[in-house]
């Protein structure tokens, strides 16, 4: 474990820890703001995070550390509460609360995007020989720009992987309230009672599907293709737009 390593895992945590917050912050400010205090009163609307790190400490503070320092990545989670007796009577408004975190998150995106885009015109900031996860954007000389290059590669890249990967429409993923506010009456209680196996169809098509799909020499990639190669794909677009592809 060096030096490096250890540096690039807390700027990971903080930059982890930062989206992680601002999403549930803002879940929880909308639904206070539609009329579902729960999350209010649980000191959830705020962006500090420890009321958030104290709601899922192993969400947010133990996975995303013990996968980064084992897989070179971090993935983790959070939560904020909400009434679901208001969410069934205002589905509607469950579905915005659902989109605030996703909105979160793509904002962080275009923050980031137009911190690259000013520092580029300004000539700190030039393009990578490749485009990775932790290099959206590269150096153009020594100095304090490149220590701002992870940071901000890392800001834009993760928060466009979880703008993405929440609006899968899987409970308990944001997307899913949004698809349940437009369902039909009569396919809204089944497809709730669906969400009490959502996590674990999540984690079958993501992890185990996978994995017992190379044992037999295939290649079911589900989580690359719905998020992943999206992803890539949006990552190429927005940089293109501000004047790096």
């Amino acid at each position: 474990l060096t030096l490096a390593a250890v540096g690039l895992g807390l700027t990971w945590f903080v930059v982890f820890l930062f989206s992680t917050t601002l999403h549930e912050a803002s879940h929880a400010f909308a639904a206070y703001r539609l009329g579902d205090p729960t999350a209010y009163h649980g000191g959830q609307v705020t962006l500090n995070p420890l009321p958030h790190v104290m709601r899922e400490p192993i969400g947010m503070v133990v996975i995303p550390l013990l996968t980064f320092f084992t897989r070179g990545w971090m993935m983790g989670w959070a939560s904020a509460p909400y009434d679901p007796a208001w969410a069934r009577r205002y589905p509607k408004r469950a579905a915005i609360m659902a989109l605030a975190g996703p909105a979160a998150n793509l904002t962080l995106v275009l923050i980031a995007s137009l911190g690259i885009r000013a520092g580029m015109a300004a000539g700190i900031f030039k393009t990578p020989e490749t485009i990775s996860f932790t290099h959206v954007t590269a150096s153009a000389a020594a100095g304090p720009a490149a220590g701002a290059v992870v940071p901000l590669s890392l800001l834009f890249s993760l928060n466009l992987l979880l703008f993405l990967f929440n609006l899968l429409p899987l409970p308990p993923l944001d997307g899913s309230k949004v698809i349940a506010a437009f369902l039909p009456e009569s396919l809204v209680r089944p497809y709730i009672r669906f969400g009490r196996y959502g996590m674990v169809v999540l984690v079958l098509l993501v992890f185990v599907v996978p994995l017992f799909a190379a044992r037999r020499g295939l290649n079911v990639d589900i989580f690359g293709w719905l998020v992943l190669r999206p992803a890539d794909a949006l990552t190429r677009t927005l940089l293109s737009l501000i004047g790096r592809g």
